[in-house]
């Protein structure tokens, strides 16, 4: 009879083991409403089309590689950032991962979750949700400048509808975070050190 090792079985065979580390890590914590995990998962969900309507413009014809490496950084980077929320609910957000180093197992002080959160709340809400509709209105950018020809806006028809469709949902992203901030600063308050 032979025997096999755990470590000799091919990937394949040890169905689920991405899956219940992902669960593992991403768990909720204790105190973490069905409501408030809902919005935490949200969040990455909002900054997605936009990411997605941007990719292929990245790789259209006449985009120099440098454009093209910013567009796809740019998506890249505020699905990271949104998907930081999670952290709001997650155990991750509250005590230091074990690949942090120096601080692995020690607790995340709430300031030091809170304030850049609520900083990037404050500043998403004011980008998303006041100045592109009145720039928009307006027929501006955000600088004050002319809106250029090629603006995808003034593409009309399903293109436009399209454009518009992918970066409503942005609008959410400040707002969400500021729900999920003030949850997290009132539930780690609550919680008694240790």
């Amino acid at each position: 009879m032979r025997t096999t090792f755990r470590a000799e079985e091919p990937a394949s065979a040890r169905p689920g083991r991405f899956r219940a580390a992902w669960r593992a890590a991403h768990r909720p914590v204790d105190g973490v409403s069905r409501r408030t995990r809902l919005i935490a998962y949200a969040v990455p969900f909002t900054v997605l089309p936009s990411s997605v309507w941007r990719l292929p413009a990245a790789f259209s014809y006449g985009v120099s590689p440098g454009e093209c490496a910013y567009v796809v950084l740019l998506s890249v980077v505020s699905e990271v950032l949104a998907f930081t929320a999670v952290g709001l609910v997650a155990r991750w957000g509250e005590v230091f991962p074990r690949w942090v180093p120096f601080l692995r197992g020690r607790r995340v002080p709430v300031g030091a979750a809170v304030v850049p959160a609520a900083a990037e709340a404050m500043v998403l809400t004011l980008l998303w949700t006041v100045a592109v509709p009145v720039t928009e209105v307006m027929d501006v950018t955000i600088r004050g400048g002319e809106v250029p020809s090629d603006y995808p806006g003034r593409a009309g028809g399903w293109e436009a509808a399209w454009f518009y469709l992918c970066y409503a949902p942005l609008v959410l992203w400040g707002p969400l975070l500021g729900v999920l901030t003030v949850a997290y600063a009132k539930r780690r308050r609550a919680a008694p050190e240790g």
